[in-house]
C-alpha cells in the first residue's frame, strides 16, 4: 500500500465510529500518517529536481592551440616547447635523461593532458603504467588509481627515518616512485617511502595538475591590475565575508600566481620546479638532486652530472638552443586561453542566465573575477588583451573543510588562490586534491568553518533548483 492509500480515508472523511478517544486516536494517526506523505513527497521531488552536474563538454578540445598571431619564429619555439613538452624521461637510454632518483611521471604531458596537452589530469591515470615501467620494482600508493586523478604528495610535517612524525613543518613534494629495479638505472637501490603509512598519520596532502592554458596572459597581467581589482568593491566583499590577499615572492617582493596557492612567480620557475620535482631532471633553476631527506640519494642512484638540463652551448644545426625548462615555459607562455562552448546571445537561455546567476545573484565573481587585462609586454600578442580567466590571482581562507596543512610563500595551511575557471567544461577533476568530478559537491565544499566562501554558498543554497542548474550548465559551458 502507497502513501496515499493509507491517507485517503483521513482526506475522505473525518472517524466517526468508536468512543471519544477512539476518534481522537484516529485523527492523530492520520494526521501523522498525512505529514509523513507530505515529507516523503517533498523528497522526492527534490531528490528529482536536484540541480546536476551536467558533466565534462563533449566534442574536440577547446583549448591547446597557440595565440592566434604569433609570428613564424615565436611559433616555432612554441611547436619546440610542445615537443618536449611530450618527450618520454629515462634515467641514462636516451637524449632525455635524467629521470629520479624519485619521481611521480616521466613526462610533463602525462600529468597535463585533458582535454588537450596543457590541461589537467586525464581519465585514465598514467602514473599506473609509469610505476613499474622498464622493470621498476615500485608499489602503487593506495591513492593512486588507474580512473582517478593523477596526484601528488605532500608531508604535512617532516617524519624521521624510522618514518615517526616530527614537529618540523615539511610542505614539500615527496616523490611516489624511484627508479630503483628500471633496467636503465642498473645497481640502484631506494626504496620508497612508506605512503600508507603517512596515510595513517594524516601527514600526507594531495595535489592535482593545474591547467597552463592561458598561462602568459596569467604572467602579463600587471601586479597593480591585481591589487586594483582586490581593492574593488571592498565594502561589498567585506559584507560577504571575502578577504583575500596577494601571495607575494619572498625576494622582490612582487605578485606570485602560478600553483594552487600562488606560490610561484613566473611560467619559467613553474616549469623548473616541476622539472625537477616530478621528475626528478635537476635543471639551471634546481640543480641539485633531491631525495627524501632526511635519508641521503644511495649513489648506486646518481647516474649524471647536474644538472642534468641546461642551456645546449654546443649548438648545431639540428639542435635547439633553449634548455628544456625554457622551451616548456615558451611553450606554456604562447598556449592560448581556453575558448567557452558559446558568447553572449549565441549562449542558451540556461547559459545566459546562469552567468547572471553566477555575478550578480550568488556573487561568485567576488573572487572568480571573470576578466582582468594583461599590460604592454615585448610580446606584441600577449600585450593588452582580455585574459577570460575568472580569478583574481589572491589568496583565499577555505576553512577547515579545504585545509591541507601546508604553508607555501604567505599562503598558509587552508589559503589557496581562486582557481581559473576557464576551461572548467572540459575538466574532470575538481579541488587542489582532485576529490571529485562532481561540479556540485565542489562547490559544497567551498563552506566549511573558516571559509571566505560561507556566504556565497549560503546565497547558491538557497537559490531555486533552476537557478542553481543554469549556474551550473554556465560553468560547463567555460
Amino acid at each position: 500500500m502507497n502513501y496515499f492509500e493509507r491517507v485517503r480515508p483521513c482526506l475522505a472523511a473525518r472517524p466517526t465510529e468508536g468512543t471519544n478517544d477512539d476518534r481522537r486516536r484516529k485523527l492523530i494517526l492520520c494526521s501523522l500518517s498525512l505529514m509523513t506523505f507530505l515529507l516523503v513527497s517533498s523528497f522526492v521531488v527534490q531528490g528529482q529536481n536536484r540541480a546536476t552536474d551536467p558533466g565534462p563538454r563533449s566534442g574536440t578540445a577547446a583549448a591547446g592551440s597557440p595565440i592566434a598571431g604569433l609570428d613564424p619564429g615565436t611559433l616555432s619555439y612554441f611547436n619546440d616547447g610542445l615537443t618536449r613538452f611530450q618527450e618520454i624521461e629515462t634515467v641514462t637510454n636516451s637524449v632525455n635523461t635524467g629521470l629520479g632518483p624519485t619521481f611521480n611521471s616521466n613526462q610533463c604531458s602525462s600529468c597535463h593532458s585533458q582535454p588537450a596537452i596543457g590541461g589537467s589530469a586525464p581519465a585514465v591515470n598514467p602514473q599506473v603504467a609509469v610505476a613499474n615501467l622498464d622493470g621498476a620494482s615500485n608499489t602503487i600508493p593506495s591513492f593512486i588509481t588507474l580512473n582517478g586523478p593523477v596526484r601528488e604528495a605532500r608531508f604535512k610535517m617532516a617524519m624521521n627515518a624510522n618514518g615517526s612524525l616530527t614537529n618540523t613543518p615539511d610542505g614539500g613534494v615527496h616523490g611516489l616512485f624511484t627508479i630503483a629495479g628500471r633496467q636503465d638505472a642498473s645497481g640502484c637501490q631506494m626504496p620508497q617511502q612508506n605512503f600508507e603509512r603517512a596515510v595513517e598519520q594524516n601527514n600526507v596532502s594531495f595535489r592535482i595538475p593545474t591547467p597552463v592554458f592561458g598561462g602568459g596572459l596569467i604572467e602579463s597581467i600587471p601586479d597593480d591590475t591585481i591589487m586594483a581589482n582586490q581593492a574593488a568593491n571592498s565594502e561589498f566583499k567585506e559584507r560577504l565575508g571575502i578577504s583575500g590577499q596577494v601571495n607575494r615572492s619572498g625576494n622582490d617582493g612582487s605578485i606570485t600566481r602560478f600553483g594552487w596557492k600562488a606560490q610561484n612567480k613566473s611560467l619559467l620557475i613553474f616549469a623548473g620546479e616541476a622539472y625537477n620535482v616530478e621528475m626528478g631532471v635537476t635543471n639551471e633553476l634546481f640543480p641539485n638532486e633531491r631525495g627524501y631527506p632526511p635519508n641521503p640519494i644511495p649513489s648506486s642512484c646518481l647516474f649524471n652530472p647536474t644538472p642534468e638540463d641546461g642551456t645546449n652551448f654546443n649548438v648545431t644545426n639540428t639542435e635547439a638552443v633553449p634548455s628544456d625548462i625554457v622551451a616548456f615555459a615558451d611553450f606554456m607562455r604562447f598556449l592560448d586561453q581556453p575558448a567557452p562552448a558559446c558568447t553572449g546571445a549565441a549562449c542558451s537561455e540556461s547559459i545566459q542566465n546562469g552567468r547572471n546567476v553566477f555575478v550578480n545573484v550568488a556573487k561568485c565573481a567576488a573572487c572568480h573575477t571573470p576578466t582582468m587585462t594583461t599590460g604592454a609586454g615585448y610580446v606584441p600578442v600577449l600585450s593588452n588583451v582580455n585574459a577570460n580567466l575568472f580569478s583574481d590571482l589572491l589568496i583565499h581562507h577555505m576553512g577547515m573543510g579545504l585545509a591541507d596543512g601546508v604553508s607555501q610563500g604567505g599562503a598558509g595551511p587552508d589559503q589557496f588562490r581562486t582557481a581559473p575557471l576557464w576551461g572548467l567544461g572540459q575538466r574532470l577533476y575538481f579541488l587542489h586534491d582532485g576529490r571529485t568530478s562532481d561540479l556540485m559537491q565542489a562547490i559544497q565544499a567551498h563552506q566549511s568553518p573558516g571559509s571566505e566562501a560561507n556566504t556565497v554558498i549560503r546565497i547558491f543554497n538557497s537559490l531555486p533548483q533552476s537557478q542553481q542548474q543554469d549556474l551550473l550548465n554556465f560553468l560547463r559551458s567555460l
